[in-house]
């Protein structure tokens, strides 16, 4: 039996000494690290022990005996129960400090290149309802179709009507459905046996255009009355110009399947970004923050310091919003994705914005670059915007052999960024700063972005 300082369900009063990368509190008794939600660096608290682990436990705060100078009233603890915004208890300003810090941490401690200039996190003016999509789960509490967000680290859906970050037209667009939804009598998912019908509503709504697109998931194809539904959604909701049928039949958290039907409009919306106009899939990535989407991709481009004469690369290029946004500062862009739909959207979207210079191709990144690099084809610049896993080391193997100038790498996951910027230096390839940029107000989430040169 090992000896822990702590046991659970033991009251205890501790000082918050700091916070995790999650943005929860850490206390530590005996050197042993405890970590409470909802406490903030400073404080003074009461808690119960809930868990005691090998290296560390998790507490609650019962009271809060002394409170943070930087602490902010939330209008809902739910916001910080389900994760949804983490952090909204802490002035934003010292959200920016903490996002600067946890790039910082990672760069000396992962990359070990203490070196590295961490600059200010960029922040927004409004942090808050900025998010231009939700994916909400729909669950049947007593009876009742509701919607929501899960409890951390549970399934337990915790009804929410305001969501704080999401665009309060999202937040409307939801209840109206539900409420209509409800009156059909459509037969909501059942985690737990894999059984009933609608799980989850998807929205996405153009920052510039206001049009929006409703997706409703389903776990069978066939959907009785789904037009109808559909008619009337768009009825009660004009900026509806697309209303989509998603249909995921697995037994999975994977929210969208692979099938897809119209139920009403078109399979797209446009929104505008930096002054072009995309048109976006329901399966398409499009950054969830348009405005400050513009201020990251613009540092990018003001770090690339394009010329007339470059060949660009955009990898992982999506609907294609970095490569077309720069394609009239630069010679030519190649870009490549490995979702087809988004490559098709990418393609519409050059003819769209009459861009002549751009092509885009499906398929992995490690596969089309040594196929471009065999047909001559030899960028400059070359940006990088990977999901959260980052860069796969061949991929970045193969970026160094191609011998770009600069590689401009967007990252929204500090952690793999530091990894990737190890075996970036191996090949010879250096950053002297880092831009933070806060997309993700209210949550724990930072972009960053660099420009890597040969030293």
């Amino acid at each position: 039996m090992e000896d822990f300082p702590i046991e659970k369900n033991q009251e205890l009063e501790v000082t918050i000494v700091d916070l995790t990368h999650l943005g929860m509190g850490i206390a530590k008794i005996e050197g042993y690290p405890i970590f409470i939600e909802n406490a903030l660096p400073q404080e003074k608290v009461r808690i119960r022990v809930l868990k005691v682990g090998k290296k560390f436990g998790f507490g609650k705060v019962l009271t809060l005996i002394q409170e943070s100078p930087y602490r902010q009233a939330v209008e809902n603890e739910d916001l910080l129960r389900t994760g949804v915004a983490p952090l909204s208890h802490l002035q934003y300003k010292q959200q920016l400090e903490f996002k600067q810090e946890q790039v910082k941490n990672v760069i000396v401690k992962t990359a070990k290149m203490p070196d590295i200039q961490v600059k200010d996190t960029i922040g927004m003016e409004q942090p808050f309802g900025y998010r231009n999509k939700a994916q909400i789960p729909v669950r049947k509490i007593d009876g009742v179709l509701q919607t929501g967000f899960y409890r951390k680290n549970s399934h337990e859906l915790v009804p929410l009507d305001h969501f704080y970050i999401q665009d309060p037209a999202i937040d409307a667009a939801i209840v109206v459905i539900r409420e209509i939804l409800q009156q059909f009598e459509v037969k909501v998912y059942n985690e737990k046996n894999n059984s009933g019908f609608l799980r989850h509503i998807v929205i996405r709504r153009g920052y510039q255009t206001h049009e929006m697109m409703v997706v409703l998931v389903t776990r069978k194809e066939h959907f009785f009355q789904g037009e109808k539904i559909a008619q009337k959604i768009q009825e009660k909701l004009p900026e509806v110009v697309s209303i989509i049928q998603n249909i995921n039949p697995k037994q999975t958290n994977v929210i969208l399947g692979a099938e897809e039907k119209v139920l009403l409009g078109r399979n797209f919306i446009y929104d505008q970004l930096l002054g072009k106009t995309f048109r976006i899939s329901a399966k398409s990535f499009y950054q969830v923050n348009t405005q400050q989407a513009e201020v990251l991709y613009q540092k990018a481009f003001d770090l690339a310091d394009l010329k007339k004469s470059d060949v660009v690369v955009d990898a992982y290029s999506g609907i294609g919003t970095i490569g077309l946004s720069l394609a009239d500062q630069v010679a030519h862009v190649y870009g490549m994705e490995t979702i087809k739909q988004a490559v098709v959207d990418a393609q519409e979207n050059a003819k769209l914005n009459d861009i002549n210079n751009a092509e885009y191709i499906a398929g992995k990144a490690g596969t089309i670059m040594p196929q471009w690099q065999k047909e001559g084809i030899q960028p400059n610049v070359i940006f990088v915007d990977p999901p959260r896993k980052g860069l796969d080391q061949s991929f970045i193997e193969t970026t160094c052999e191609m011998n770009p100038e600069k590689i401009v790498y967007i990252s929204c996951n500090p952690a793999t960024m530091a990894r990737d910027l190890k075996v970036f230096a191996e090949s010879g390839y250096f950053t002297d700063s880092i831009q933070p940029v806060d997309l993700f107000p209210q949550t724990h989430h930072v972009e960053t972005v660099m420009v890597l040169q040969k030293h």
